[in-house]
């Protein structure tokens, strides 16, 4: 790659720690799986039916605009990127600011020119329609956003929405929208495919809402002919996508569906007692109504520094620096005041939060600010 991820590269290199708050997808997910006799020798070019059906029934879509595929969401996104790009003499892309950095570096992988479309914290971190018009050029091909968003957790309603895709019709522009953090919350938050099914693309999967990372499970929601293209792509690729891990879909979302919402149910109440701790101490945060990070305003005003020679060495305590979400275009690091907070290594079974609560309070009062 031209342009890999400087957090995932932070991410893999952290050192273990007693008190992890990196991670913002559920971990700790076990069910016993009863597929009974499965045929190993059966793979579908173009997904499994049923699974194919159930997704369909999940987002109100037709099966023909359902893809699925054996990897992340971030694999469904590189893929749809190169197809685009590929396909399209627009090389222009626009994406959010701030946003999850790989999401961007992806972008500039296959897209040469990148505009930036800030998303403002004093508005909340709402989508500028009006901001939006005035950057779309005839060469722009892509807008690349996440509901909700992230870093803040800011989810953009239908009406929100609509306004981005007018844009978007106006000018012929894609919009792919990372949805992943919406499963937490799904009835609640639109699909972009949903507002307009033929430039919308919604790439999501159950890592976030569900802890199901280990099962590289994921799925696209677009127009049927984009729909047969990936799935032609994938043949012509890493080949027909895995059987047995959409069996194993199938057997989550029907018969082991409440064992998936009981398992989430542990993180909103891990959400609660994290959001009546900032409150106690008077952290400005965002809230965050789908998913399990937030985006927090420390006291010091350099929070990479701050982490990785303070709160990672003397505490055993990792979250996530601010400043990897705030890259405009290169890698400078800027200064920020800000860390996202995840939740997703708390163990339900031998819950720690509470103790690393206040640990990461020790770790903010004891901090002499160079």
């Amino acid at each position: 790659m031209k342009h890999p991820s400087a957090y995932l590269d932070w991410y893999i290199h952290v050192p273990k720690v007693k008190y992890d708050f990196r991670s913002s997808g559920l971990g700790f997910f076990k069910y016993d799986l009863m597929l009974g006799e499965v045929d190993l020798s059966v793979n579908y070019a173009n997904g499994n039916p049923e699974a194919t059906k159930l997704l369909a029934k999940r987002y109100s879509v037709k099966p023909e605009n359902v893809f699925i595929s054996s990897e992340g969401t971030s694999g469904q996104n590189v893929r749809l990127l190169r197809y685009l790009a590929e396909k399209s003499k627009k090389k222009e892309a626009i994406v959010e600011y701030p946003t999850y950095e790989p999401f961007l570096r992806q972008v500039q992988e296959y897209f040469p020119e990148v505009k930036r479309l800030e998303r403002k914290e004093n508005d909340a971190y709402r989508l500028d329609s009006t901001a939006l018009r005035k950057l779309v050029s005839n060469k722009t091909g892509l807008f690349a956003l996440t509901n909700p968003h992230a870093p803040s957790g800011a989810t953009s309603n239908a009406n929100e929405l609509k306004e981005i895709l007018t844009v978007a019709r106006e000018n012929d522009v894609h919009v792919l929208c990372d949805e992943i953090y919406a499963e937490f919350n799904r009835k609640t938050i639109p699909t972009v495919f949903s507002i307009d099914d033929e430039l919308g693309i919604v790439t999501t999967s159950f890592t976030k809402a569900y802890g199901l990372g280990g099962l590289r499970f994921s799925v696209a929601l677009a127009k049927e002919d984009l729909v047969k293209e990936l799935y032609n792509d994938t043949l012509n690729t890493i080949g027909n996508s895995s059987n047995i891990v959409q069996l194993i879909a199938i057997e989550l979302l029907t018969r082991g569906r409440e064992k998936l919402e009981e398992h989430k149910r542990k993180w909103i109440r891990f959400k609660n007692e994290t959001e009546r701790w900032l409150n106690k101490n008077d952290f400005e945060y965002f809230p965050n109504k789908a998913g399990i990070t937030y985006w927090i305003k420390m006291p010091t005003k350099e929070t990479y520094q701050w982490i990785n020679d303070h709160t990672i060495p003397k505490y055993s305590l990792a979250p996530v620096p601010g400043a990897f979400f705030l890259f405009k275009k290169g890698y400078k690091l800027v200064r920020t005041d800000k860390i996202r907070l995840g939740l997703g290594n708390i163990n339900p079974d031998n819950p720690n939060l509470s103790e690393a609560l206040g640990v990461l309070g020790k770790a903010v009062t004891s901090y002499k600010q160079p």
